[in-house]
């Protein structure tokens, strides 16, 4: 079976498109035909900078995928062959609090991801797909999705009528427009386009911001709350953008703290002075992943994809998300 490889420390040129053996499914062990990618901005950088993550060489990049079962090993009780199946993030996370053991299992980092025809998962790393998804719309669920949900219903606890941040319009932030609207939520979000906040407008979004026009845009999010703030932040910027995330949240309200994609440093004093809430959000464990399915085929929620690549130009893909131009997400399907 073919898979794509980090064979160095040569950024995307260092991809590489391998044959490697195909597996048998061990004990407790799931044999998926992957069908479709979604990819995250993690992964992008782990294949630019391996060296950061101590990443070992090969390794398949990639965390998101989808497929379908095609063997189980023995004493495997949850599947069997021909069930639609998405990989969870986190192999061994199932429900609760995170732990180190869990973070040491996250595909496409410490052990290998799904950019590959053929993926072994353990039994308890799956879970089933809404039957209203497509393989290249399940892909996206389990970074992004899993991320959006920790952030707003399972760490946020997000209820009718409250106010939630959103900066941009990358995969997690537009999960969490859908998330906020199907929870009857008052969404605001950010971008640079005029045409993605268009765009984010017909998805529900309550108001928008151009925070290129309007680069002091925690001020026009008091206007929008008559002084108040937001009740909920989904923080994808980092230090760049969090001394606004933090003028524009309401006091004892709350930031989740997902990307770091500007430099710069925090000043943590609103954080005590306003009493803020501000908690580090890495992914979700499988229960979050089967409480989100339920919830989005309760709702016939779809993922947004912005664009899709076949396997042999799964590079393409990468650069494409390298270029920041995109809405939602992006996805490799696999023939």
């Amino acid at each position: 079976m073919k898979a794509w490889e980090i064979v160095s420390a040569g950024g995307l040129d260092a991809l590489a498109l391998n044959e490697r053996t195909s597996q048998k499914p061990g004990p407790g062990e799931v044999l998926v035909r992957m069908r479709a990618n979604s990819i995250n901005y993690r992964d992008l950088s782990t294949i630019l900078d391996p060296e950061a993550r101590a990443i070992p060489y090969p390794r398949i990049p990639n965390s998101d995928g989808a497929g379908e079962v095609l063997a189980v090993g023995p004493g495997v009780s949850r599947w069997q062959p021909g069930d639609r199946v998405a990989g969870c993030f986190f192999q061994d996370w199932p429900a609760g609090g995170i732990g180190a053991g869990a973070m040491a299992t996250a595909l496409g980092g410490p052990i290998d991801g799904v950019l590959a025809e053929e993926v072994v998962f353990h039994e308890a790393g799956l879970v089933g797909i809404p039957a209203h998804l497509s393989f290249e719309e399940a892909a996206c669920l389990p970074c992004a999705g899993v991320t959006a949900w920790n952030c707003l219903v399972a760490g946020g606890a997000v209820q009718a009528g409250d106010t939630v941040l959103l900066l941009g319009t990358g995969g997690v932030s537009i999960f969490a427009l859908q998330i906020g609207i199907m929870a009857g939520a008052r969404v605001i979000i950010t971008s640079s386009s005029d045409a993605k906040l268009d765009r984010a407008r017909d998805l529900g979004a309550h108001e928008t911001i151009n925070y290129r026009a309007t680069p002091d845009w925690a001020d026009r999010v008091h206007e929008l709350t008559d002084g108040r703030g937001v009740d909920h932040v989904l923080e994808v910027g980092g230090p760049g953008t969090m001394e606004q995330s933090l003028e524009a949240v309401r006091v004892g309200g709350r930031i989740a703290y997902v990307g770091v994609l500007t430099g710069g440093t925090i000043n943590p004093v609103a954080i005590m002075r306003k009493s803020i809430r501000l908690q580090g959000v890495y992914v979700g464990s499988r229960a979050m992943f089967e409480d989100m399915n339920r919830a989005f085929s309760a709702h016939a929620i779809r993922p947004v994809i912005d664009r899709t690549f076949a396997f042999e130009a799964a590079p393409d893909a990468f650069r494409h998300m390298r270029a920041a131009g995109h809405f939602g997400k992006i996805v490799i399907t696999i023939p």
